[in-house]
């Protein structure tokens, strides 16, 4: 077979979507004379006709039909071949998937979503809630550009900028002992106290387990699937908690809880933003993590707070 080019193709597209050669050329920019030459081109290279021609009007041959169907295809595949290419030249335009974790969304997507549409006004983003383990596998596989997330065991093979420090607190219904004293909390007064804790999966109660580990904490019959039904259980009297500090604007907005910081060194997660690292858009990425580090309630939080 002779090859053919995408201009033929499109010459041929708008043929059957003006029904008329005169009118395909002016849509095309071409003289008639020149799209019909190419386009005769184009059946001797596929070896089919794709249109009868008379007087009156352009008829689509059966063979043509089935030709200008895979054309359209080959067109779009082009097209989104060079809006790739564009993506990568200028990765802050377009789409970004980004991963998100549970015990994050709520509290940081409202803050962060407006600074990155005003920074960047061409980039539409994408969130996908997941827990860790999931994400970082969407991630890994190709299905997420990034993922903001807390620092976690097993990330190798990823880049991340960190977009925060997020301190844990104690918290509770104010009636609770351990929520009096004005002083900032130690872990070892949480000595065989009962925690709630959120269901398996989620970092955050891996991280709460971790840092507990000496006091031998127990844990509270109930498991929660949200940081919102542990505060309000927390608030309720169900037991004590830890929450993330970042979450408190959301979940104690109230003021049901009482809360008391931790001595330093406070217990704490590291809010991220991670990507491939050899992904091609990690510069913008890096760029993007940068803007929601910037963002008021984030810069205050990148500082890290805690008592001393």
């Amino acid at each position: 077979p002779h090859p053919f080019s995408l201009r033929q193709l499109q010459y041929a597209a708008a043929v059957a979507a003006t029904g008329g050669f005169r009118k395909a050329a002016q849509l095309c920019h071409v003289s008639q004379p020149s799209l019909s030459a190419q386009l005769a081109q184009l059946e001797e290279a596929l070896g089919v006709r794709i249109f009868e021609r008379d007087r009156r009007r352009v008829l689509i041959t059966p063979a043509g039909n089935e030709m200008l169907a895979r054309a359209r295809r080959v067109l779009l595949e082009a097209e989104d071949l060079v809006a790739a290419s564009s993506r990568l030249r200028d990765p802050l335009c377009g789409t970004l998937r980004i991963g998100v974790i549970p015990t994050v969304s709520p509290y940081l997507l409202p803050e962060i979503t407006p600074a990155i549409h005003s920074t960047y006004p061409r980039l539409t983003l994408h969130w996908s809630e997941e827990k860790t383990q999931v994400a970082l596998r969407l991630l890994r596989d190709g299905a997420l550009d990034a993922v903001l997330l807390a620092l976690v065991p097993g990330m190798e093979g990823l880049d991340h900028h960190v977009v925060a420090e997020d301190p844990f607190v104690l918290a509770g219904a104010p009636s609770d002992p351990l929520l009096r004293p004005r002083g900032p909390a130690r872990v070892k007064e949480l000595e065989g106290v009962s925690l709630l804790l959120l269901e398996d999966g989620h970092c955050f109660r891996d991280q709460t387990l971790a840092f507990c580990e000496d006091a031998q904490v127990r844990e509270a019959g109930y498991r929660a699937t949200s940081l919102a039904t542990l505060a309000r259980m927390a608030a309720g009297g169900a037991g004590l908690t830890l929450l993330p500090e970042l979450s408190l604007a959301v979940e104690n907005r109230h003021e049901e809880l009482a809360v008391r910081r931790f001595a330093r060194p406070a217990p704490k997660r590291t809010l991220v933003l991670a990507w491939r690292a050899q992904c091609p858009l990690a510069m913008a990425l890096r760029q993007i993590a940068t803007t929601m580090a910037s963002v008021p309630m984030l810069k205050s939080a990148a500082r890290g707070r805690g008592h001393g």
